[in-house]
């Protein structure tokens, strides 16, 4: 065999490629950074074949005890559990302000009904301008005895600041309110007035400060209502993705009274269909975590099937209320109860409420333990946006011999 040159020697190089071009693996745990340098550099790295070889690894070291077991190798550590632990974490959702915490149970067992004509015109001027025109004729459900009213709405928004106005010329009165958002959306600041003629008694002024993080949410009040001044603060937790819990406290400076609510939210998955669409569900849920606005894209919110319970207990009114809310069908079917006591006179009510909602007409109802019955149906005169919807409404209290009737009209244009 013929010997190799020195020239040879010189030139030919052999590239260090084991381990670093085929097992990125060794690199996992490092940081992505010390990672990437590191692959670089052992990549461009060569030997000369005529070099010496690496000096031998030296032994590992012997446990302090004496003991030949060596010590356990760190746990892995994979991009997978990483994203887990990211998801993990992102699960607790924002539970919202306070006072809508018990809003959505709420919904279904309270209607407004009314009789005479409702008409209501909405009217978009530009994208971040709207006006309402509200009509109220032949009512007998005007507490200062007038059959008809008629209010004036404006509406100025944008993606920080709202600005909203509300005119009743019968009652010669003013509604105001004004959000912005502050600290780069960190916190919102809210300002409430309501102004009379004559009425200096029934002025208000508000001033609410919002704050929320990604499990919590809190808020901070001062203003006058009526002839005093107010203060408050609320706190809503979300403990896990289905419980949260918070509390409210107002001091009213007028009669030196202390004001404060507790509430507790359950929320349950509750299985709706068959189990083959309840696999389909699931398996949407679990590849898109993330569900975009639908609202936005012009379809109906989002629902799954689920059971949630509200528990509030008011101290000053002294009343406990507890709130079931049953989503049978997403989008179609959705039931609820209520129950309210006072735990010193025992003192009691319950309410029923069911919602149903078809392509193009929705029908609410609700019943209370007295036999009063309350129902509003809802129809669109069309398909599409903007289109009119038409609305009966009804209210039949038996035990009172007193029935109502209302019909409505709501144009966007």
């Amino acid at each position: 065999m013929g010997t190799t040159s020195s020239t040879e020697r010189r030139t030919h190089h052999v590239t260090s490629h084991a381990t670093p071009l085929t097992n990125m693996s060794a690199f996992r745990g490092l940081s992505p950074a010390f990672a990437s340098l590191l692959s670089a550099t052992t990549l461009s790295q060569t030997i000369h074949c005529d070099a010496p070889p690496p000096p031998p690894a030296a032994p590992p070291l012997a446990p302090a005890d004496g003991s030949s077991k060596s010590a356990p190798p760190p746990p892995p550590t994979s991009a997978d559990e990483i994203e887990q632990a990211a998801l993990s974490v992102s699960d607790i959702p924002n539970p919202g302000p306070y006072e809508m915490a018990s809003n959505d149970a709420k919904r279904l067992v309270t209607l407004d009904t009314h009789d005479g004509l409702r008409f209501d015109i909405n009217k978009q001027l530009s994208l971040n301008m709207a006006v309402v025109h509200s009509f109220w004729l032949g009512t007998g459900m005007i507490p200062d005895g007038r059959n008809k009213t008629y209010t004036f709405l404006t509406q100025v928004a944008d993606e920080d600041s709202l600005l909203m106005a509300q005119v009743d010329f019968d009652r010669q009165s003013v509604n105001g309110r004004i959000h912005k958002a502050l600290l780069g959306g960190a916190a919102m600041g809210k300002l409430q007035l309501q102004l009379g003629n004559g009425e200096a008694a029934q002025d208000t002024a508000l001033l609410d400060m919002d704050f929320g993080g990604q499990t919590w949410t809190a808020n901070l009040k001062y203003g006058s209502m009526g002839a005093g001044l107010v203060y408050g603060c609320s706190y809503l937790q979300s403990l896990t993705p289905s419980l949260q819990m918070g509390g409210e406290g107002m001091y009213v400076a007028a009669n030196q009274s202390l004001l404060g609510s507790y509430t507790l939210k359950y929320t349950m998955p509750a299985k709706a269909g068959d189990e083959e669409d309840d696999i389909q569900t699931i398996a949407i849920t679990k590849q898109s975590p993330y569900q975009p606005d639908s609202a936005a894209q012009g379809r109906p919110p989002q629902e799954q099937p689920s059971s949630t319970f509200v528990a509030n207990l008011n101290m000053g009114q002294q009343v406990l209320a507890l709130n079931y809310k049953r989503i049978v069908t997403p989008n179609r079917v959705t039931l609820g109860a209520e129950l309210q006591c006072n735990p010193y006179s025992l003192e009691s009510s319950v309410l029923f409420g069911a919602e149903f909602k078809l392509t193009r007409s929705k029908v609410h109802m609700v019943l209370d333990g007295n036999g009063k019955l309350q129902s509003v149906v809802e129809a669109k005169m069309g398909a599409g946006q903007g289109v009119p919807t038409l609305s009966f409404a009804a209210e039949m209290d038996h035990p009172k011999d007193v029935m109502r009737f209302g019909f409505g009209l709501n144009i966007d244009s």
